[in-house]
């Protein structure tokens, strides 16, 4: 049989399916102490809505493993950064043409409040164009991504935000 940890590191991310809930790093602990599994995880912000199918995959393939008690709790902090994903996710975001985060801003205590979205400097996931993509919305298909059109090949991409 396959740890505990071996199994729920497969669990892919109901939001981003080319992310494993390992490598986007929201995949926090998992331990097997007398057949009792407990898999902590950590929201990518506070209200997320994947966070109950992320809960249901994981109780579903440790127990189809033949882990029968499994227990996930939600850990909250410390809160999840985008620099938490691994250098594999961050390649097969931009291989399924998404845009990984760059680093997560060293802010220490309250974040300040803007108005406009924050400037980033992007490579286009599709055609490698440097810089100059421009932003379409700030919210793409997940609250988690923005959307940007490349200027070099006109393609539009979404991108993961860093936090």
């Amino acid at each position: 049989m396959r740890t505990a940890y071996d199994v729920a590191a497969t669990v892919v991310d109901p939001e981003l399916p080319v992310l494993t809930l390992a490598d986007l790093g929201v995949l926090r602990s998992v331990t097997d102490i007398d057949g009792v599994v407990e898999v902590a995880i950590t929201p990518t912000y506070s209200g997320c809505p994947a966070m109950a199918a992320m809960r249901d995959d994981l109780v579903r393939v440790l127990t189809a493993a033949g882990h029968h008690e499994v227990r996930v709790r939600v850990d909250l902090s410390p809160p999840w950064s985008t620099d938490w994903i691994s250098e594999r996710g961050r390649a097969a975001l931009a291989a399924a043409g998404i845009s990984p985060p760059g680093p997560a801003s060293q802010t220490v205590g309250p974040v300040p409040l803007t108005l406009t979205a924050r400037p980033r400097d992007l490579r286009c996931p599709r055609c490698g164009a440097p810089a100059g993509a421009g932003l379409v919305s700030e919210f793409g298909p997940t609250a988690c991504t923005a959307l940007y059109r490349c200027p070099a090949c006109a393609e539009p991409f979404e991108h993961v935000k860093e936090l």
